[in-house]
């Protein structure tokens, strides 16, 4: 069975599976999830816990045989596997596969994972729990998504807040679930019974935005030029190297314009993203992207990125970083005149 953090605790209040996969790459979200999951356990009397880290030189010939000996004192127990970014391996994912197709009673294995690709999901280890048991998907929130997403949680955290409230944290703490939830439990305390105000936020919340490489070509994609500037300026400031910059707005060109090459041979924009390859969560900028932007203007955005690369190798006088503003100024659909090659 495969859903999101969203139906987990419907799920839960169903019952609990024998193996469950939980991946992602949101920190808050993930660790949600897992709190979740163990919690529902010891309501249920799962009073036990191992942990194993698949480390380098992990045995996992341990976890086989964890899964097979009675606990000590005949307790319902959790078993967690903390996966990391290389996966299982060969033997990991054998032993994974074959744990989740066993009948086992009094245990819960948990498997916890960084975002798993599309490849990953398809191997034979993720297949065999989402067959016996729950895979469960920690998708980001979206920007156009997280005022609503704080809105919910400032009412979870009783707090009653006015118009604009919600938006004005999202800006603050941009993209970063942690912050946001550590500024609500915050204002929890500061303001325990009165109504919030943006004043209240411009005092009390701290600018912590999360400037993501992958978050600059949504925002340009999207439209939102300001923005997108005031990320790149953050990148920037953090010391991100131009050339992983350049890699991320390279690689949602080169969606857009496959999935524009699609659209002009006569698919719908949705098959024609679809058929590019680009991961789901940036579909919905895409759409926007391509509602402004067709085929020959991309392939200059195309000619503008290589160009960009050579002055970042030093094969021109050019400035990388005011090219890469120029280059994120047109992604974004502002007009500017493109320079002459030195």
């Amino acid at each position: 069975m495969k859903f999101n953090s969203d139906t987990l605790a419907t799920q839960l209040k169903r019952g609990l599976p024998t193996i469950c996969l939980v991946t992602g790459d949101e920190p808050l979200l993930l660790g949600e999830a897992c709190d979740a999951l163990r919690a529902a356990a010891r309501a249920r009397g799962f009073t036990e816990r191992q942990v194993f880290n698949s480390e380098r030189g992990f045995d996992w010939q341990e976890l086989r045989a964890a899964t097979q000996e009675m606990s000590l004192f005949a307790e319902q127990r959790i078993l967690e596997v903390r996966i990391g970014g290389s996966g299982p391996g060969t033997e990991g994912g054998q032993v994974l596969a074959e744990i989740a197709a066993q009948s086992l009673t009094d245990m819960l294995i948990m498997v916890i994972a960084d975002k798993l690709d599309s490849r990953s999901l398809s191997t034979k280890w993720v297949t065999a729990i989402e067959q016996h048991g729950w895979l469960v998907q920690i998708w980001p929130i979206e920007m156009a998504q997280l005022p609503a997403w704080i809105e919910r949680r400032l009412q979870r955290a009783g707090l009653q807040a006015e118009a604009g409230v919600a938006a004005l944290i999202a800006e603050r703490v941009e993209g970063n679930l942690l912050a946001a939830q550590q500024e609500i439990d915050k204002l929890a305390l500061l303001h325990s019974g009165s109504p919030l105000t943006v004043d209240n936020i411009l005092e009390a919340v701290a600018d912590s935005a999360r400037y993501d490489v992958l978050q600059l070509g949504i925002a340009a994609m999207q439209g939102q030029a300001s923005r997108a500037q005031r990320i790149l300026a953050g990148l920037k400031e953090e010391g991100v190297a131009s050339t992983l910059i350049l890699w991320g707005l390279h690689k949602d060109l080169q969606s857009l314009a496959r999935a524009a090459f699609g659209v002009s041979r006569g698919q719908s924009v949705d098959a024609a993203i679809q058929a590019s390859g680009a991961w789901r969560p940036r579909h919905a900028a895409m759409r926007q992207a391509l509602s402004r932007l067709k085929l020959m203007p991309l392939r200059a955005l195309l000619v503008d990125a290589a160009q960009l690369d050579a002055a970042i190798k030093g094969a021109n006088q050019r400035d990388p970083w005011l090219e890469l503003s120029g280059l994120v100024a047109r992604l974004s659909g502002v007009r500017l005149t493109r320079p002459r090659l030195a």
